[in-house]
């Protein structure tokens, strides 16, 4: 069994992002103190306090990740994965004003699915529909988000 140095350092160096985080939301270090207020009536620490957490959860994986009995090799990054997902944000971000919450949804779903090599297209289509149905029942009208459905690049439906 071995312990790679770098992903148990790179593990405390999260937990200890987050522990800076969390205490500055909690008492104020460099800041006034944030309220938290809770799940229904979130305050202006909820969010902080929640990245805090999460940072905590993902430090402890990389550090228990980091006792392995084998060292990664370079065949183990998933290339076509980072090259597929990395960018779908992006292309999110720029085109959810123009094409509106529908068809980016969709198109973004459509896109990440390929960065599986076993993804084929009629699954991917399927993919796509149910997560851009269950994104819109979600957000537009269950959360009530004021992003339009279609936006003004698609004339006609916006």
């Amino acid at each position: 069994m071995t312990i790679n140095r770098q992903d148990l350092a790179v593990g405390a160096i999260f937990i200890v992002i987050a522990l800076f985080f969390a205490l500055n939301t909690f008492f104020g270090l460099f800041q006034p103190a944030l309220p938290i207020g809770t799940p229904q009536r979130m305050g202006p620490g909820f969010f902080p306090i929640l990245l805090a957490g999460l940072l905590t959860v993902v430090g402890i994986a990389v550090i228990l990740k980091s006792v392995r009995s084998q060292p990664l090799t370079l065949n183990d990054v998933p290339w076509r994965g980072l090259a597929v997902i990395l960018p779908v944000p992006v292309m999110f971000g720029l085109t959810i004003r123009g094409l509106g919450l529908v068809p980016t949804t969709f198109l973004t779903a459509f896109i990440s699915a390929f960065a599986s090599r076993r993804m084929r297209l009629p699954l991917a289509l399927a993919l796509a529909a149910g997560l851009t149905a269950f994104c819109t029942a979600v957000f537009h009208y269950g959360l009530r988000i004021p992003t339009p459905l279609f936006g003004y690049w698609i004339p006609g439906l916006s």
